[in-house]
């Protein structure tokens, strides 16, 4: 062939875009996005739980509970953040399951709002939420929402194409356990 060498994809496979294919599939992806996740969470909770009279004004500006439930909400809701957060952290299984279920309730809460042309602080990062200030609307929070679910799905892929496994927490305790032994 003229002195050239013919290359085929096969001979490839280790450079260019098939390398891209394995990077996306690394377990180090895979933990960065989880941190990242558990990190958001753990502090979305933390900062919502200082000041719960505050979120639950938030709340009711959507509309969607009775006021009885408001406040207990308002303290249950960062609770669960907080505790799925830690629990995606410490890569402990459920966890994602947890972060999966807020995350859908936060985009259909979302989506009510943007629909009914509510003008009203998002709550994500409690009532001090730069955010809220720098933005101030509904469609950001939406759209970081939506991101935040695809960076699930791909989690979940790694996990259901056995890249990498959760723990359990009965694991984690006695992984605990031996250290103190």
């Amino acid at each position: 062939m003229n002195g050239q060498e013919s290359t085929t994809i096969n001979s490839w496979k280790k450079e260019g875009i098939f390398s891209l294919k394995n990077s996306f599939l690394s377990p180090l992806i895979y933990h960065l996005i989880r941190v990242l996740l558990g990190t958001i969470f753990l502090w979305s909770g933390i900062s919502k739980l200082i000041d719960p009279t505050q979120f639950s004004v938030i709340i009711d500006a959507y509309g969607l509970l009775p006021d009885a439930w408001i406040l207990p909400v308002a303290v249950a809701l960062p609770f669960l953040e907080m505790v799925f957060g830690l629990g995606l952290l410490l890569d402990i299984k459920g966890s994602l399951a947890g972060i999966s279920a807020l995350l859908l309730l936060f985009i259909v809460i979302l989506s009510y709002g943007i629909g009914l042309g509510l003008d009203v602080d998002c709550g994500c990062f409690g009532p001090e939420d730069p955010e809220a200030i720098a933005f101030h609307g509904l469609w950001w929070a939406f759209v970081r929402d939506i991101i935040m679910m695809l960076s699930i799905f791909y989690l979940y892929y790694q996990r259901i194409n056995k890249i990498v496994a959760p723990k359990r927490l009965r694991n984690l305790f006695k992984i605990i356990q031996n250290q103190e032994d």
